[in-house]
């Protein structure tokens, strides 16, 4: 940010309230820049399910086994996570309240839809009030419903958008034109899962093997969410050798 935007935005950032003289909101911009430097999510979305798939880096010591960024908000639910990890946190339990409330008053599980909806309504309510921070989180909420196999993205502003294959986090703009390049709407679950981890290890430090990555699935079959195994991830990676173009 050079010294000319730097002496525009002074003043201008200290509130989300505030609209800045060229119609920006300094703070949600920060906090969407904030979900840039968040390590990769990614979720596709196949002909008989969807996965959610993220990058760690676990510390030496660090018990590999449980993931950090990806949650479980219902039983056909589940979120990945790209930016601030701990007001992801405190979105997915507002998501798993939610989905509570919703399962006791109408007796049937909630849609995925309704889910990304009330937390993009929770996201932008921090955009308006004094005395508060946007998140700086942007979340990938996906399963399967009624309707079928689906993802919903929201990010710091309140946006909600539904898509087929989406990643956010760093180097975003580069995996997603992978996605656009590789993905097709006949894939299966198991496709799906191939094409997450090339998608990764496309950006990641890495560069292969599946140490780093953590995935879940929903499928249209079981409608509950699953985390994939170490076992399985090695598969996938195998699969998606030679099969995507970079």
């Amino acid at each position: 940010m050079n010294s000319r935007i730097m002496m525009a935005s002074r003043g201008y950032d200290m509130t989300p309230t505030m609209y800045s003289p060229d119609g920006r909101i300094y703070q949600v911009e920060y906090a969407i820049e904030t979900v840039k430097r968040g390590t990769l999510a990614i979720g596709v979305k196949g002909k008989n399910g969807v996965i959610i798939a993220v990058e760690e880096k676990p510390r030496a010591l660090q018990v590999s086994e449980i993931t950090q960024k990806i949650f479980q908000v219902d039983e056909h639910i589940g979120v990945a996570a790209a930016g601030y990890i701990p007001d992801a946190r405190v979105q997915v339990d507002d998501a798993r309240y939610f989905s509570q409330s919703n399962k006791l008053t109408y007796d049937e599980a909630v849609e995925i839809e309704t889910v990304a909806k009330h937390l993009a309504d929770q996201s932008h309510q921090f955009t308006q009030y004094s005395g508060v921070r946007p998140f700086g989180v942007a979340l990938i909420i996906a399963g399967v419903d009624r309707k079928g196999s689906t993802i919903y993205v929201t990010d710091p502003s309140g946006t909600y958008v539904s898509y087929s294959a989406m990643a956010i986090g760093s180097g975003s703009d580069e995996v997603n034109d992978f996605l656009e390049k590789n993905y097709s709407s006949e894939m299966s679950v198991d496709d799906c899962a191939a094409l997450a981890i090339a998608a990764i290890n496309l950006k990641s430090e890495e560069k292969s093997g599946v140490k780093h990555i953590k995935m879940a699935k929903v499928s249209d079959e079981t409608k509950l969410l699953e985390m994939i195994s170490n076992s399985d991830l090695e598969k996938f990676d195998q699969a998606a050798k030679g099969k995507f173009v970079k």
